[in-house]
């Protein structure tokens, strides 16, 4: 079994039933006793798994020494306690099970039977106790196989219970598990060994989601950078769903969403390759960072989102981004009301806030554009939101000056400056400075303006003062043009 077949065991839509290891069994010779009794408990399973499960225990007695017949039977015994919860006999049988593997059945049969027994316990612990039984399993499965220094089942063991630790949030366990995988994954010299690069991904992947989990973004980033800097393996597609799921949300966290929204994308089109449901979860996500950067570009045009864009379990998502890149903040509030499952997931939870207020800002700005003066009431009367709110946005709007006002509290109104007044005199400060600028350049570098004409008299001789024209303003300026007419107590310049 390849490292990438040990990983897809975990895959969401695998299907491990009873049979799916015992393609062999037509092709093993052995006693007809012991044979037919063997598929006459397979024939009892579905309707009466508790007598199987005594047919099955009754088929290692039935060999006069250990082996495959015996050893399948207890596989299918030790199934079906699992799954009827008698955790304590699934265990003592398990311990039955592990003595057929030094000798017994061959060491590749017996790593793949084992790995594939993991993986049914994994898949259907259901409870705490089963969790606690599916912990015992691994411990007892370390125990036995480090005598045979098989590294291959050592390392994939070790990686579910790591999984195991995360699940149950015992993150001091999973620390020590990792860095235990991460070591074993090193050659003498602290390089890495290319040959276990698939493992040593996804010790990353364990420690990002648990850096995930409880917010530490300084360790995720170092550790995310880490292991996309690693070129020695090809993890599976699923061990890089979820590094770039976590680094999504650490971008998002740092409102980096340029970087996030790639990180989801990319995130999506790996759990898609590897068939993992968590590819609608990652794409709401996708939709969610659209909307935070305020982009126009639909994000269902893409070849990998289009087959996705009619899917009822994102339609509520899609519906959100269409109404927010319409501005239609009744069409937004609406579908948020009507699908409160939307935040039932924390993430979207904690950044559709983010969204709903960038909707409400906007819908604030074209409602008010027609107005000089408002009122706060009528804004949130027509937004259907609170009166405070409605002043925080405001507030937000004219501190940002994308609001040119005054909020006056007591009253519950606002003021909006005339812009044309305010154009009207940047435009007549912007001139008065284009002209002092233009008389400085001329009384200085102008050639009859020069030292050795003193003939003009006046102010303008030797050492005289250059006139600043912007000090006299823009009357005086232009009284030149009115024949010789002067105000009262002005004197022109040389004259």
């Amino acid at each position: 079994m390849s490292d990438d077949d040990d990983f897809m065991q975990a895959s969401d839509e695998e299907n491990y039933d009873f049979e799916y290891e015992d393609d062999e069994d037509g092709e093993e010779g052995g006693d007809v006793d012991v044979e037919n009794k063997y598929y006459n408990a397979k024939q009892m399973k579905v309707e009466e798994p508790e007598a199987a499960i005594e047919e099955f225990l009754g088929v290692p007695a039935l060999e006069p020494e250990k082996g495959d017949w015996g050893f399948k039977g207890l596989k299918q015994a030790i199934k079906l306690e699992f799954k009827l919860g008698r955790y304590s006999k699934a265990v003592e049988h398990y311990n039955e099970l592990l003595t057929y593997v030094k000798s017994a059945v061959t060491r590749n049969y017996s790593e793949k039977s084992i790995n594939n027994m993991l993986d049914f316990i994994e898949k259907n612990a259901e409870d705490e106790a089963a969790n606690t039984c599916m912990e015992q399993f691994y411990s007892k499965t370390l125990e036995s196989f480090q005598a045979t220094n098989n590294e291959r089942l050592w390392l994939s063991t070790n990686t579910k219970l790591a999984r195991l630790y995360l699940a149950a949030k015992d993150y001091p366990r999973l620390t020590a598990k990792a860095r235990e995988l991460h070591k074993a994954c090193q050659r003498e010299d602290g390089s890495d060994d290319p040959s276990k690069g698939t493992y040593s991904m996804e010790a990353y992947a364990l420690e990002i989601q648990m850096y995930a989990d409880t917010r530490n973004n300084k360790r995720l980033k170092g550790l995310y950078e880490k292991a996309l800097s690693v070129r020695s393996a090809v993890p599976h597609p699923k061990i890089m769903g979820v590094i770039r799921e976590c680094g999504g949300k650490m971008y998002m966290s740092e409102e980096n969403w340029k970087q996030a929204q790639s990180d989801f994308f990319e995130s999506f089109r790996n759990y898609d390759e590897a068939g993992s449901l968590q590819r609608i979860q990652v794409l709401k996500y996708l939709v969610l960072t659209t909307m935070l950067m305020g982009s126009d570009i639909n994000p269902f045009d893409s070849q990998e989102t289009k087959p996705y864009k009619n899917d009822p379990r994102i339609a509520a998502m899609t519906e959100l981004v269409d109404a927010y890149q319409r501005d239609d903040i009744t069409q937004y509030e609406k579908v948020l009301k009507l699908n409160q499952d939307l935040l039932a997931d924390p993430f979207i939870a904690e950044n559709i806030d983010e969204v709903t207020r960038n909707m409400r800002t906007k819908a604030v700005v074209k409602l008010v554009a027609p107005y000089t003066r408002f009122r706060l009431d009528f804004i949130a009367k027509r937004l259907s939101i609170s009166i405070a709110e409605v002043q925080d946005i405001v507030g937000f709007l004219v501190m940002d000056k994308k609001l040119r006002g005054r909020i006056n509290q007591e009253a519950g109104t606002v003021e909006i400056e005339s812009r044309a007044d305010q154009d009207r005199m940047h435009a007549v400060a912007d001139w008065t400075k284009a002209i002092n600028s233009l008389a400085s350049f001329v009384l200085n570098e102008g050639e009859g303006f020069k030292s050795d004409d003193a003939g003009l008299g006046g102010g303008g001789g030797p050492g005289g003062p250059i006139p600043n024209f912007a000090s006299l303003g823009t009357d005086t300026l232009g009284a030149s043009s009115q024949r010789g007419k002067r105000k009262p107590g002005v004197r022109g310049a040389g004259k």
